[in-house]
């Protein structure tokens, strides 16, 4: 299944791979001829060839907190994001990384977008270096987000150095500098399999970061917001990486407002972009910005789609309740928008699927590396094992992927021509002794921040969760 210009579907098809590329695509019988008789050979009788997914946003330390706070969604982000400010070690990011990155490859995602923490932390390079270290172990594509953090500053942070913590306060001048140092360390790392986008929280820091706000209330850029975009468009300049933000309706409009700075534009995809108006959504293809979307959200996704907007689907993952897997969040966005707008014939099987490759590459300027199954192209291949019986009748294989398939189906990847997992095996890590260690770093973070409370009962014999009590709620 090549997602190519053409969407051929090969049937008895084959992928050739020469070092890192791909050389041929074609049938078994053509492609075998002309390759060379010393190549490795993968037998893929009973299974589906298709591109590695490409999963456009997701969140680091978001492996180890799982489930932790999700029952009182209110509070999440109040919870979850001192903890990572104050309460996480660089050993706890590493680990989160080899869990994170096990995960996706598991779920056939060759590509994944890690913003550092949940609002994102450059505070520290040391910790996305950390984070990415454990990437290039596990051997997936990994392109680690970094930048300002958010106002108000200065920001409060802590490092744990010898189990004492050591607390800051961060200017955004001091944050911007740990994001370019990451770009300047890691950008190009691990024969290009590593990558850095500049992630300021949001396009504008002025308006609420996490919801979108009415004309009444996003009037007009603020200093702090056209500075902030500047001196992210020169960081952007001076490093040659793109950016990555989230967006919520009404900051596309304002953001509009500062033509030359605007965190707008063809090197731009924005994530989330729920709220928006119609006038945003003609400024979002008028700039060729591209949006990523995660599942549930009320984006018009429609309607950008209809205007040219390039729209991927994303996990979000992998908290308080995603898993990294893309095949799962694609079927979630579907459904969500078939009850939203009450139309069972939104993105159908073959649009969900170049949501979550083609598009998605398209989305990071990526779709001439990544993306599909094309000669020149990146080998980067996810086979899956189709002779399930979840999977069966062999027939229709665009529908049976996207509306059966599940990551835990993927049984081989290959990144950049190296065999990255095999008949479920990673080869690059000790997965075992990689769990065991997430673990205990999970428990130890939960120590630290004193977040017992957050790990609640499943709610037996309720049909609604309540609460005795307020939650308790850490303070940045």
């Amino acid at each position: 299944m090549t997602v190519d210009a053409d969407r051929r579907i090969i049937e008895d098809g084959a992928v050739a791979v020469f070092d890192s590329k791909i050389v041929a695509v074609g049938t078994s019988e053509d492609v075998l001829r002309d390759a060379d008789a010393s190549w490795e050979r993968i037998d893929c009788r009973g299974k589906m060839i298709i591109p590695g997914l490409v999963d456009a946003h997701g969140h680091a330390g978001h492996s180890l907190v799982k489930t932790l706070g999700c029952d009182s969604p209110t509070f999440w982000m109040n919870t979850i994001t001192p903890a990572y400010f104050h309460f996480t070690t660089l050993d706890y990011w590493y680990h989160d990384g080899l869990v994170s990155a096990l995960e996706r490859v598991r779920a056939g995602v060759t590509t994944g977008v890690s913003v550092m923490g949940s609002r994102p932390r450059s505070d520290d390079p040391e910790i996305a270096l950390a984070h990415a270290r454990a990437y290039r172990e596990v051997g997936i594509r990994d392109i680690v987000c970094v930048g300002p953090a958010g106002l108000p500053y200065p920001h409060p942070t802590s490092v744990w150095v010898d189990g004492v913590r050591h607390r800051r306060a961060v200017r955004f001048e001091e944050m911007l500098a740990g994001a370019e140092a990451v770009a300047e360390t890691v950008e190009g790392w691990a024969d290009d399999r590593i990558r850095v986008l500049l992630t300021p929280f949001t396009i504008v820091g002025s308006v609420d970061p996490s919801n979108p706000s009415r004309p009444d209330v996003a009037t007009h850029l603020t200093a702090d917001d056209r500075y902030q975009a500047r001196c992210i468009r020169e960081a952007a300049a001076r490093w040659k990486v793109r950016i990555h933000s989230d967006a919520f309706g009404g900051m596309v409009r304002l953001a509009s407002k500062d033509r030359e700075h605007a965190l707008l534009g063809p090197d731009v995809h924005l994530q989330h972009c729920t709220g928006l108006s119609a006038e945003e959504v003609e400024i979002l293809a008028a700039t060729g910005t591209h949006v990523t979307h995660a599942p549930g959200g009320r984006a018009p996704i429609p309607h950008m789609m209809a205007a040219g907007v390039t729209v991927a689907i994303t996990t979000d993952g992998s908290s308080p309740r995603r898993p990294f897997d893309l095949l799962q969040a694609a079927r979630s966005a579907q459904s969500a928008l078939h009850i939203r707008f009450d139309d069972n014939y939104l993105l159908p099987p073959g649009k969900l699927l170049e949501m979550i490759t083609i598009d998605a590459a398209t989305a990071m300027g990526m779709d001439d590396v990544i993306g599909s199954l094309e000669v020149g192209k990146s080998a980067d291949i996810a086979i899956l094992d189709m002779r399930k019986p979840h999977l069966v009748p062999n027939w229709m294989p665009v529908h049976r992927l996207m509306f059966e398939a599940t990551g835990s189906d993927i049984e081989t990847v290959i990144v950049g021509g190296s065999i990255v997992m095999r008949d479920r095996v990673v080869l690059g890590v000790d997965e075992e002794a990689a769990l065991d260690a997430g673990d205990e770093q999970a428990r130890l973070l939960v120590a630290r921040a004193g977040l017992e409370n957050h790990l609640t009962d499943p709610g037996w014999s309720s049909n609604r969760r309540d609460f005795d009590s307020p939650i308790e709620v850490s303070a940045l």
